[in-house]
């Protein structure tokens, strides 16, 4: 899928807000049939443009309540110590995004957690003993002023 035509961007549009949306009350909303627009979403999601459906947990709500964002450094960019790194980090279930930067870190990764125990356990039993692990920096969350999951279009 070369380019999102209007169609699919008012498609994707609909679908960020609300991805329970049956198919007859999305196509009535973009304004086309129910065989159309079944068939687009399907192309969008074959195409991988849409990678998938998920429920956004109010992670307060749900009893987590450490949010931090944190800044890892390692000790050379070895491939072995990247590809270790990488592979254990998409396994984790505290770490909700994982970001490779430019500048003074070489990774971001956004954590829940239930608290700071359960923190410090992430860190000493995890994160520590990763090998190539230089410098891990901890910035609390101490508000949400915007968390987006939908993408402009």
């Amino acid at each position: 899928m070369a380019r999102l035509e209007a169609q699919d961007r008012r498609l994707l549009r609909i679908l960020q807000g609300n991805g329970r949306i049956s198919n007859q009350e999305l196509a009535e909303a973009a304004g086309m049939s129910a065989s159309a627009c079944w068939r687009r979403v399907r192309a969008l999601e074959e195409a991988g443009v849409i990678r998938r459906y998920a429920a956004l947990v109010d992670t307060q709500k749900a009893g987590m309540d450490f949010h931090a964002i944190v800044h890892v450094s390692l000790t050379r960019h070895d491939h072995g110590h990247v590809d270790t790194f990488i592979d254990e980090v998409t396994g984790r279930p505290e770490v909700l995004d994982c970001f490779a930067t430019t500048g003074e870190a070489d990774y971001h990764l956004r954590v829940v957690c239930d608290d700071l125990a359960a923190y410090n356990a992430f860190l000493e039993g995890f994160l520590f003993r990763l090998p190539g692990i230089a410098n891990v920096r901890t910035n609390l969350v101490l508000k949400d002023i915007k968390q987006e999951t939908g993408i402009g279009l």
